[in-house]
């Protein structure tokens, strides 16, 4: 149950061998462990790019997916908190929220849609919005 233990010998797994697919779905298994979901979908994303009919890591994307849609459903105000407040202590997430396109986007959701949604269509731009909502820093409805 050395969860630290574990992705440490991981990151070093994928830093000999990049495009090791089994190294990439474990990281995400554990990160997902560790209610980093954010980080996990990355993972098996990465996994699915070097290996797009990898079985762990479809599993695992599938899983990932369905915990952050599903379970944010299913929480308490309290446990979405709790989940913000995880999600906000990672240093990616903290440099997400201070990029002030970022900030920009968030306000443009409650105060001019169509701008945010034109935003959205940028697959950067996509993918932190992505990352803020699988860490529970932003909420969906």
């Amino acid at each position: 149950m050395d969860f630290n233990g574990a992705k440490k010998n991981i990151d070093k797994a994928i830093e000999i061998d990049p495009k090791y697919v089994k190294a990439w779905a474990r990281k995400g298994d554990i990160e997902m462990l560790m209610k980093e979901n954010h980080k996990a979908l990355e993972s098996f994303k990465t996994g699915l790019e070097i290996d797009s009919t990898n079985a762990a890591c479809k599993e695992g994307l599938r899983k990932v997916t369905t915990a952050i849609n599903y379970g944010s459903q299913q929480m308490t105000e309290e446990e979405k908190m709790e989940r913000a407040r995880h999600g906000m202590a990672d240093p990616e997430i903290q440099a997400i929220l201070q990029d002030p396109m970022m900030q920009q986007l968030l306000k443009d959701f409650s105060e001019n849609p169509d701008a945010a949604n034109q935003a959205m269509r940028n697959p950067g731009v996509r993918a932190k919005m992505e990352k803020l909502i699988a860490s529970g820093v932003v909420q969906t409805r």
